[in-house]
């Protein structure tokens, strides 16, 4: 008789240590994938779900590369796996990139002029103080700031 095939994930050692985070940061995506947009604009209604998935990224970033609470194979686990975006995280190990909001604020095609995001602009070189990010809502991811 063949053996029969199971989809079992095995969980690297300090799963359950992070575990907890990681679901309630899904239920948050959850709820706001599922929360109702009228009197948004078209753009609005992403901009929860930018941040969620900013934050679960930045959480596992924290976690090996500045606290060094988890281990590698954990890490490359949660990469592997899609809890955490791995384009964003290599970008924020360049110098000029450490608080970048979301890839789309960086990639000219998607910008008048084939520049950067307005959110990329230090706030202290921009002519309206208050400006928001048409992509993902962010108010400024610049590293001098």
């Amino acid at each position: 008789m063949p053996k029969v095939k199971t989809n079992r994930i095995k969980y690297p050692a300090g799963w359950e240590l992070i575990e907890p985070s990681l679901r309630e940061l899904d239920a948050k995506m959850r709820e706001a994938e599922l929360d109702p947009h009228d009197g948004k604009r078209k753009c609005e209604a992403l901009w929860p779900i930018f941040k969620i998935a900013h934050q679960k990224s930045r959480y596992i970033f924290d976690l090996y590369h500045k606290r060094t609470d988890i281990s590698k194979e954990l890490y490359e686990f949660c990469l592997d796996q899609g809890y955490a975006d791995r384009n964003l995280i290599a970008k924020w190990k360049k110098p000029g990139y450490e608080r970048l909001c979301c890839l789309r604020c960086i990639q000219p095609r998607d910008h008048n002029f084939a520049t950067t995001c307005v959110c990329r602009v230090p706030k202290h070189l921009r002519e309206e103080k208050d400006v928001e990010c048409v992509h993902c809502g962010c108010m400024g991811c610049a590293s001098g700031d």
